[in-house]
This record gives C-alpha cells, structure tokens and sequence, in this order.
C-alpha cells in the first residue's frame, strides 16, 4: 500500500494526501522519503498549478511515530551519530522541497497537526483547517525541543513571537477557532467542506497568471529572509520588471478589464 497518493480532483490541481490513517499518519521515514519525492514529481508536471496537502482518515499529522520510525535508506556502514544527521537531513528536504516548488502549496488541515505535523503545515504556503483540527509543539512535551523543522522561524513569523514562545514552551493544544484568530490557520470550514474549501482556494489562483502566482510565492518567501527592506523591494521590482516586460498579461488585464471579461494569460 502507498503511503502517499496523488489525485487530480480539478483542473491543474494536485492533492497529494499521506495515507496511513491508523498511525495519523506519522512520520515515519518510509512516509516522507515517498512524500518528497512525490512532491518532487508533482512539482515537475507542468499542469499541475496549485498543490493541496491533506491527511487521511482523522489525523492531518502526528509528527514522529513512537512506535516505529521505519528504514532510514542510504546509511547502511554509518555510526549512529551519522545516521542521526542523515535522518534530520531527509526530513528537512522535505520542508526544503515544499518552499522550492514552483506551485503554491495548500494544506487542508483535517485533523490533528501534532509536533512534525505541525512543522510541515507551517511550512505550506496557505493553510486551511476543519473544526476537528488542532495543533501542538510536541517536542517539548517528550522532553525534547519544540524547535524542529523550521517551526521556530515559520511560526514567529505568523504569528508573532509573544505568541509563538508561548506555544512552543508550553507544548499545549491550539484548537481551530484559536488558530484561525491568531494567524496559524487562514480560515476554519466544517469537515466536510475542506477539500472543497481548498480546491476553490486553488482555482481562485489558477484564474491568474502562472508567473505571477509562482513569482509572488518565491518573493513572499524571500521577503521573511531579506536581510534589509530596500534591497527585497530591489528584488520585488526586478520580478515585477520581468513580467511587464516579458509577457503581455498587463496588456491583456486592461483589454479584460475593458471588455468586461475574465483574462486569459498566455505566460
């Protein structure tokens, strides 16, 4: 059985769901060595513009499983010190896979986003949760950090630092209706309306210009690592040059916009 399955429930959108339900879909390394590279696969077809991330069954995900880790390939011959570092490895390209691909990626977020789970939601680009979601820093609950997975550069950054420091200290459970108010989460639908509520998310951004959608994902990411404000607007101008200059979607947006019509971008 595949722990991670590609659909195409829409037009050019992929929803890529981690499928081991009775383990909430833990992260175990025969789990998220597939989800990378699925991710990569999908990143790759040129028809899929938006990405959906979701769980199956009850759980979105529920970080490290306790039970069993699975195989870690590629360390056969290392000590445990190497393999230790090799594991973390595989996990954060995972992270790493999710900010550099092309289309934006949206978690559904259908259940609990536990420890890893919470990091890898963290890590999507738009997030939208059912009412049966919630969220947890575990590491420090099993006497081990919180700070995993880029949570502590990702969370501070939605939701400020007051908030994020008491979260991750405490190791306590954020429910929907809280993380929809503090800014983990953009907005909470019933259960039963989330793929629908994510997939008409993506639409609302294939009805755009490809570049334009892809660009502005890259400059939003670099925007929270710019080192200063004048040199990332540099960089938002340059993009913005780029695609004025090179395509005729400004043109076409004015013609539109006359014609009282929808665009059509060629990009």
């Amino acid at each position: 059985m595949s722990f991670v399955i590609v659909e195409k429930p829409r037009p050019q959108i992929a929803l890529v769901t981690l499928n081991r339900p009775e383990r909430m879909n833990a992260m175990a390394f025969d789990v998220m060595v597939p989800l990378r590279e699925t991710l990569e696969d999908v990143a790759a077809d040129n028809e899929v513009r938006v990405v959906v991330l979701t769980g199956a069954g009850h759980g979105f995900c529920s970080g490290a499983d306790l039970q069993h880790a699975g195989k870690v390939p590629g360390v056969e011959g290392l000590t445990r010190t190497s393999i230790a570092r090799r594991s973390m490895e595989l996990l954060n390209n995972v992270m790493l896979t999710i900010k550099r691909m092309h289309q934006p990626v949206i978690s559904a977020i259908n259940g609990a986003a536990i420890g890893g789970g919470f990091c890898l939601a963290m890590g999507t680009d738009i997030r939208i949760a059912s009412e049966d979601a919630y969220f947890r820093a575990a590491g420090i609950n099993n006497g081990l950090t919180s700070a995993e997975l880029g949570i502590s550069y990702t969370l501070p950054r939605a939701i400020g630092s007051t908030r994020a420091f008491e979260i991750m200290l405490t190791g306590r459970d954020v429910d929907a209706a809280e993380a929809e108010r503090i800014g983990i989460v953009s907005r909470v639908v019933p259960a039963d309306k989330l793929l629908e509520a994510a997939y008409d998310t993506a639409d609302q951004i294939i009805r755009w210009s490809r570049v334009g959608g892809e660009l502005t994902k890259r400059l939003l990411w670099s925007g929270l690592e710019a080192g200063s404000f004048e040199s990332h607007m540099q960089n938002e101008g340059m993009a913005q040059l780029y695609v004025r200059l090179t395509t005729e979607n400004f043109d076409e947006a004015i013609r539109a916009r006359r014609d009282r019509r929808s665009p059509d971008f060629q990009d």
